[in-house]
């Protein structure tokens, strides 16, 4: 059996735009307006999940899937530094952003650190390959970027090197747990402008 995950990320927000850790802010109206515009673009699903994030549910909404969807995996919890600009958190603590950026095991803002949310990420990929059909799941862009690295046995120090523009779509194809993946395919007419635009977070 081959199991078919498209990990879609949200569309802009204010954080999004701000390269700034998400503090739970909803879409601006651009991003909204994109999102709705997009609606239609994305294949048919045995089942839609979610990451409990405004902007990811607001995205899920605005795609289409107004019925139930699930859970999907959270995005990175970045402790004390939600909220704040890389810049501000560089000028305050520069020694604490080297060292996260560095090493995938240090989480110096308090929260969670990327190994651990490979970790869990690659749990949850291991569970999606018992899932039929195919799989939408909206969810915040570190959440596929983890799930690239693990996919692809890529090492942990590659997770800051892929790039998850808003409101594209990264599908991991496999069968008993060895993936294939399609990397950031813009969403319908939802191109150009902020596309090229990412976050931290």
């Amino acid at each position: 059996m081959t199991s078919r995950v498209m990990m879609v990320s949200p569309a802009i927000s204010a954080a999004l735009r701000e390269a700034r850790f998400d503090d739970g802010c909803p879409l601006d109206a651009t991003g909204a307006a994109r999102a709705r515009s997009a609606a239609g673009s994305l294949p048919a699903a045995q089942r839609v999940l979610v990451s409990p994030t405004p902007r990811c549910r607001e995205t899920v909404s605005a795609l289409g899937f107004d019925g139930a969807v699930e859970t999907a995996p959270p995005g990175l919890d970045v402790g004390g530094w939600r909220g704040r600009t890389l810049a501000d958190v560089g000028a305050d603590a520069p020694d604490a952003v080297a060292l996260w950026l560095a090493d995938p095991t240090a989480a110096p803002h308090g929260g969670e650190s990327v190994h651990q949310l490979c970790e869990r990420v690659a749990a949850w990929l291991d569970e999606a390959a018992g899932f039929s059909g195919r799989t939408v799941a909206v969810v915040e862009p570190e959440v596929v970027r983890a799930a690239a690295v693990r996919a692809l046995g890529a090492p942990e120090s590659a997770f800051w090197r892929i790039d998850v523009p808003p409101l594209t779509a990264t599908e991991f194809s496999g069968r008993a747990g060895r993936w294939n993946a399609t990397f950031g395919r813009p969403l319908g007419p939802a191109e150009g402008g902020d596309q090229g635009q990412h976050s931290l977070s």
